[in-house]
């Protein structure tokens, strides 16, 4: 009788799984770390695997999909994507541009009205000065 070696053909077989694995996810961030387009074709050809077998994997497929469809939203960047902005880091810069706007209108609107106070004076002044030489024309 044989004896049962296939515990050495499973190991191997788990060892290749793992491999194949480190490459496909190393491929991944290496694309998105240089800004290159993720597509399951670009990783099966940096990773030297197959694309059947990268559809076959869900947690890789779902990162290449989420990956491309983070491309495809922003074609022109080549910042990759774990140092893009996050939405609440955009949120936060948005509320504060808008509390910016707020404090600048605030002070436009004050600085209208010194203004208008201003030239109030000094068309004051100058019906004063006016009407002050007329009497004194007028005598």
């Amino acid at each position: 009788m044989r004896a049962d070696n296939t515990r050495h053909i499973i190991t191997a077989a788990r060892q290749r799984h793992e491999l194949t694995r480190a490459k496909a996810i190393q491929a991944l961030r290496t694309l998105d770390a240089e800004g290159r387009p993720v597509s399951f074709e670009t990783v099966a050809q940096a990773a030297g695997v197959s694309r059947s077998w990268l559809y076959a994997q869900p947690d890789v497929r779902a990162e290449i999909e989420r990956l491309r469809a983070a491309f495809r939203r922003a074609p022109e960047t080549t910042i990759p994507v774990r140092q893009r902005p996050s939405d609440a880091s955009l949120l936060r810069r948005l509320e504060a541009a808008n509390q910016r706007i707020q404090q600048l209108t605030e002070e436009n609107r004050k600085l209208r009205e010194q203004l208008a106070q201003a030239l109030g004076e000094r068309r004051s002044t100058a019906n004063r000065d006016t009407a002050s030489a007329r009497a004194v024309l007028s005598r």
